[in-house]
């Protein structure tokens, strides 16, 4: 049965993610938006809808380990292994205001954490803890973000009617986007239930389970959509699907999670906070510095995959406590 379980979940993700997709591009052209400004927003949050599920039921049931490794984890997901794998099937064009603004935002988001989560180190007190003064600083940022994209939105609007491709009806686009989001969200359920009890059952740390199984099965709806669009040779939605979907990961979904429930960060949270932090960073390094401008080639996003291998090697070997 769990078996079945993973399987069913794996098809609606792939199934999910087409429709999502494609009813993103039609609204798009219909509103005349671009792919970018949609990938930040309503691909970023339907694909991050899981993340934030799981965050909230985490944080309000006191299982704040797998809130904060979720978030921290998917993060990382997004960045190595489904930007690596999107740019090794096409290479990715990045927009200019990606590199210098959307990128940075996303490391601001992880250094931001970084302080919010460090009061042992920079106050001297007895732990560390994301309060819920600390979520409603985070949920002020993504607030500052949405105008910021509302503001992008405004800038780019053109006729993109007679683009080439498939144009979907807006009613039929917005169907899709609702159906393409609950295939998303329920595959990935069934995919994280099954790993979790899988995982329980091997005796993996709390935190542990949130930075893999839990991260990697919420992350599966940015994967599969990536993946699609980056086939598809849309890289702005690639693109801002993970971008859109690491500044969620942080300041909505750990700003709500610690609003419902203050999450304290364990003595492993630093590790994984800088793992993020120089992810964040090299991405914008290779965006910026590549052999290419403002692109991601195959090589890069190699090394990307590969430096995710090693994350995972290290934190499978870290024994943390249950």
């Amino acid at each position: 049965m769990t078996i079945g379980f993973l399987i069913a979940g794996f098809v609606l993700l792939i199934l999910g993610a087409n429709f999502l997709v494609d009813g993103a591009s039609s609204v798009a052209r219909r509103l005349g938006v671009s792919d970018l400004v949609i990938g930040l927003t309503i691909v970023a949050f339907g694909t991050s809808a899981p993340e934030l599920l799981v965050g909230v039921v985490a944080a309000g049931q006191g299982t704040t380990d797998i809130a904060v490794g979720n978030a921290l984890g998917s993060n990382l997901f997004n960045i190595l292994l489904i930007l690596g794998l999107s740019g090794v099937i096409r290479p990715l064009s990045i927009q200019q205001s990606t590199v210098w603004k959307e990128i940075p935002l996303g490391l601001l988001a992880a250094v931001l954490i970084a302080i919010l989560g460090n009061d042992m180190l920079i106050d001297g007190a007895d732990r560390s803890v994301l309060s819920r003064g600390d979520g409603l600083v985070l949920l002020s940022f993504f607030v500052i973000f949405l105008y910021y994209v509302v503001g992008m939105a405004g800038k780019t609007r053109q006729d993109r009617s007679g683009e080439a491709g498939r144009l979907l009806s807006m009613p039929m686009a917005l169907g899709l986007l609702v159906l393409g989001a609950g295939g998303l969200a329920l595959g990935a359920k069934w995919v994280v239930d099954s790993a979790v009890q899988l995982a329980t059952q091997w005796g993996m740390a709390q935190s542990v389970i949130g930075l893999t199984i839990v991260a990697t099965g919420t992350s599966l709806p940015e994967l599969a959509t990536s993946a699609v669009a980056s086939f598809k040779k849309k890289a702005d939605v690639a693109v801002g699907n993970i971008v859109g979907s690491n500044i969620f990961n942080i300041f909505l979904i750990l700003g709500v999670a610690a609003t419902v429930h203050p999450l304290p960060m364990g003595a492993y949270a630093n590790f994984d906070v800088g793992a993020v932090v120089l992810a964040s960073l090299l991405l914008f390094v290779f965006a910026k510095l590549g052999f290419r401008y403002h692109q991601l080639e195959r090589w890069e996003c190699a090394i990307l995959l590969g430096l995710y291998g090693v994350y995972l090697w290290l934190i499978l070997g870290q024994n943390r406590p249950l």
